[in-house]
């Protein structure tokens, strides 16, 4: 009887052993490398399941919202970003804003605040209405950016309970909703916010699972964000900061029904932070705001940004027959930069893009009727360099930030001056040189001096060199046949059809 009872208490001991072996190391102890459990036992079960018991506990130790950057143990403080005083210049540091997102600001090499952040970021920080009037590129994503992300830690760390979204931005094209929040999650990288960009043509099914899981900040097209709307998968009506992007461009391109009836789904304005930036504050824009805004703020970049110092502006008179010669002369002799060409129709867009392919030069081409993933497959291929030429509409005018862009080719000058800001604003960013070259034949001269008058000062007329207008290769068809726009020795234009130089 007592060797059973010996027995029996033997066996109950062994089975206390084991089971204490395999519980796993408790949640907060980790490795050095913080994936595997700190301690030295190992429980006696076979390789693989040994491997995913420490797998499992490791995931089960950190947070899935949290990602290893923005645990306190990375050692970063405001210390270690340091800005001395500049007179004329803004700091970041001269603002109230989280440590989290001050850390954000530094990695991305920011230091002082463009002219728009300096005026703008004290009224936006305080909740206070704002219109800004500023061009894309100017820094004006940031403005909202911050200001939105700083709410919204300053009301988690008061532990206020937060519905979702909390903020709205509305934007009029695709690409540039896609840049807003690119900014967005580059400056809130260490802010734990979750920002969705909602816009047609792409990714539906995905849009509708985030927006149903709950997202911080949405921004969107107003085409997309009205059918979310309508089918229940997204409310608004607790938004408390409402931003609308390029004003003006919404009334060009009749966005503003859609936008009004998005704004009917909001808290009233009196409820809410309503920030508006438009490149043009004309009248019907400053009626908008009144409408949607409560006693607001009036900012506007200083005058000298409007064409930016770094970039080198040039004008060649062409006939319209000889604008495709000198176009296609001027890349051959410029083929490893990158050049980004504009016009203004999409059928030109292509027949232009067409035309060069023919002749060996590879582009991408970009406008309106270009589905949306091929849309991206494109601009990827012109950011990493495979392809060195993209032509496109005024839809990569605003909102679109590649960098290393040497030429920007107006190869049909815009009927909005505005425009042609945009578009030579995709190059001399973050301080490097550009080149901006436009061509004004017989017709697009005619909307030269809108165009000087707005920006200030006459385009320097440069006659183009005379190998710009060599005479164009034999291109192959299709069929494999050959045929040539035109054969014989290189062209050169009579001196007396040329146009005087202003």
């Amino acid at each position: 009887m007592i060797k059973n009872f010996l027995r029996r208490a033997a066996h109950q001991l062994q089975k206390i052993v084991f089971i204490g072996r395999k519980t796993p190391a408790p949640a907060n102890r980790v490795g050095p490398a913080g994936n595997e459990p700190a301690t030295d036992e190992r429980p006696s079960v076979p390789p693989r399941r040994r491997r995913k018991s420490r797998d499992k506990n490791a995931v089960a130790s950190v947070p899935k919202t949290t990602t290893t950057a923005e645990t306190p143990q990375t050692g970063w403080h405001l210390a270690d970003f340091t800005v001395p005083p500049l007179d004329g210049k803004g700091r970041f540091h001269d603002l109230i804003l989280p440590d989290s997102l001050m850390r954000g600001i530094h990695e991305l090499g920011f230091q002082y605040c463009t002219p728009i952040q300096d005026k703008a970021l004290p009224a936006a920080l305080v909740g206070k209405d704002l219109i800004g009037k500023a061009n894309t590129g100017t820094g004006k994503s940031a403005v909202f950016l911050l200001a939105i992300f700083s709410r919204i830690l300053e009301l988690r760390a008061a532990g206020e309970t937060l519905a979702r979204p909390m903020a709205l931005v509305i934007a009029p094209t695709r690409e540039l909703v896609g840049q807003i929040a690119k900014d967005g999650a580059a400056l809130g990288k260490f802010c734990n916010i979750d920002m969705l960009a909602v816009y047609g043509g792409a990714e539906y099914h995905e849009q509708e699972r985030r927006l149903r899981q709950g997202v911080d900040v949405v921004a969107a097209t107003p085409g997309r964000l009205i059918d979310f709307l309508h089918r229940g998968v997204l409310r608004i009506d607790h938004c408390r900061i409402l931003v609308i992007d390029e004003a003006d461009r919404m009334l060009d391109m009749g966005f503003i029904p859609d936008v009004r009836r998005i704004i009917g789904r909001l808290p009233k304005k009196e409820q809410r932070q309503t920030m508006l930036f438009s490149a043009t504050v004309s009248d019907d824009v400053r009626r908008l705001a009144a409408q949607w805004c409560v006693e607001p703020v009036y900012v506007e970049a200083e005058p000298e940004q409007m064409t930016q110092a770094s970039i080198e502006q040039r004008l060649y008179l062409v006939s319209g027959g000889e604008k495709f010669i000198v176009l296609y002369n001027f890349l051959r002799l410029h083929q490893d930069d990158r050049a980004l060409i504009f016009a203004n129709m999409k059928s030109e867009v292509r027949s232009l893009a067409q035309r060069l392919a023919e002749r060996g030069i590879d582009c991408a081409e970009l406008s309106g009727d270009v589905p949306q993933d091929k849309r991206e497959k494109r601009l990827e291929r012109f950011r990493s360099g495979r392809a060195k030429i993209l032509i496109a509409t005024d839809v990569a005018g605003r909102g679109l930030h590649i960098d290393q862009v040497r030429y920007v080719i107006n190869y049909t000058l815009p009927n909005e001056p505005e425009d042609y800001v945009h578009r030579i604003g995709r190059t001399g960013r973050a301080g490097a040189a550009g080149v901006a070259i436009s061509f004004a034949d017989e017709e697009g001269a005619f909307v030269l001096p809108e165009i000087e008058h707005y920006i200030g000062h006459s385009l320097p007329c440069i006659p183009p060199e005379d190998e710009l207008f060599a005479a164009l290769p034999a291109k192959v068809e299709k069929s494999g046949g050959e045929s040539s726009d035109r054969s014989g020795p290189p062209t050169r234009r009579p001196r007396s059809r040329r146009r005087p130089c202003r």
